[in-house]
């Protein structure tokens, strides 16, 4: 297949879609397929095989580390000398916009992804009243595309309230399980993450508002020598070390391959409050690295993460229920356990090749929808 990617984020960003696109395209391209990439100028003509057409961009005020595209023309030449057989908008907004534009006015089968909850970002940027116009934009976005695909059932039944069409769920994700492995764990690397002499708690991704890692000063505060490495750049930086003066906090920055993997094996859980994921990969590599997961029951979250099994789930915005989560993960150490080699074998289930292979069934339905309804 020739597949024509529009995606809004980009190298060198650091975050779940970037994660996803990398892991896709290696393997598509592996398998004897083609994409061509059109992403923000992250400075590379060339991802993981895949030809990358360029877009200047502009940063957000609000978000400096995400851009705002300015497709031009070349772009629509670019895309048309590739013949692609579907395109492919991940996460549409700006860009994306230009992508289903193109689609529908070649006649190529279009697919469109969500990812990223912005409607429920602009509450904590102080814009939520613009959260209905956001639902409305992204629904005529959406209902264009000829499968709309979503990475977990719960997101999915909130599009579908939300009038989006031909919603599947589909491309879940997968992860890596020879690099993120329980053998990792090291006490170098938790001497590192500041979790010397007592319980240590890691919150790995982006340090921005709509994450509301604030509340993980709650746990602290009630459970003696706890200690958090919070793994991560991003805007609210600042900000949450101001939050956590004086708290035992270890803000590392962001970690990647053998040293990420070392950190995750090398905690004692992963917390996670955020109440805006669709999926959360991190999550996947938390349990593939025997670290057992505490987080907010919200979101894709509970199709990742099953309560008792592999991490306790508490509700979200409740204080009192997440010390309690993260007391009685620490309070057992057989309990703790059992969930460190439950969420390891669950994770070894979740393959990045399984995943590419149901992204290419998806396309091939989407192929096979818009040949039926040209031949009807």
């Amino acid at each position: 297949m020739q597949i024509a990617m529009f995606t809004e984020t980009f190298v060198p960003a650091l975050n779940g879609i970037v994660t996803r696109l990398g892991h896709t395209i290696s393997r598509l391209e592996a398998r004897g397929d083609h994409v061509l990439l059109v992403a923000p100028d992250g400075g590379v003509d060339e991802f993981r095989g895949a030809q990358v057409v360029r877009v200047p961009s502009l940063p957000l005020p609000m978000y400096p580390q995400a851009v705002m595209c300015l497709p031009h023309p070349d772009i629509w030449r670019r895309v048309e000398a590739f013949y692609p057989d579907v395109v492919h908008v991940v996460n549409p907004v700006a860009l994306g916009l230009a992508g289903v534009h193109i689609a529908r006015s070649s006649h190529v089968p279009l697919v469109a992804s969500f990812h990223t909850h912005l409607p429920s970002y602009l509450r904590h940027y102080a814009m939520g009243m613009l959260e209905p116009v956001a639902w409305d934009y992204l629904r005529v976005l959406h209902n264009q595309a000829t499968l709309n695909l979503c990475t977990s059932r719960p997101v999915a039944d909130e599009l579908v309230a939300h009038g989006f069409e031909r919603v599947r769920v589909a491309w879940r994700g997968g992860v890596d399980v020879d690099l993120f492995h329980p053998n990792r764990s090291s006490a170098t690397m938790r001497a590192r993450l500041g979790g010397c002499d007592g319980p240590l708690l890691i919150y790995v991704g982006r340090l921005s508002a709509e994450k509301g890692l604030e509340r993980l000063r709650a746990p602290l505060d009630a459970i003696p020598n706890a200690s958090l490495a919070l793994v991560g750049e991003g805007p609210h930086r600042a900000a949450l070390e101001r939050h956590f003066s004086g708290a035992r906090v270890r803000f590392t920055g962001a970690l990647r391959g053998e040293d990420l993997a070392s950190a995750f094996a090398s905690a004692d859980m992963f917390v996670f409050p955020s109440e805006t994921d669709t999926f959360g990969l991190a999550l996947l590599e938390a349990l593939a690295s025997g670290c057992p997961v505490v987080a907010a029951r919200a979101g894709g979250v509970p199709d990742v993460v099953r309560e008792g099994r592999d991490g306790l789930l508490y509700t979200p915005g409740d204080d009192d229920a997440l010390i309690a989560a993260v007391a009685r993960m620490l309070g057992s150490t057989a309990e703790r356990e059992l969930m460190r080699w439950s969420g390891r074998m669950r994770a070894e289930a979740w393959s990045w090749g399984a995943a590419v292979d149901d992204l290419s069934r998806q396309y091939r339905a989407a192929i096979a929808a818009t040949r039926d309804a040209r031949a009807a």
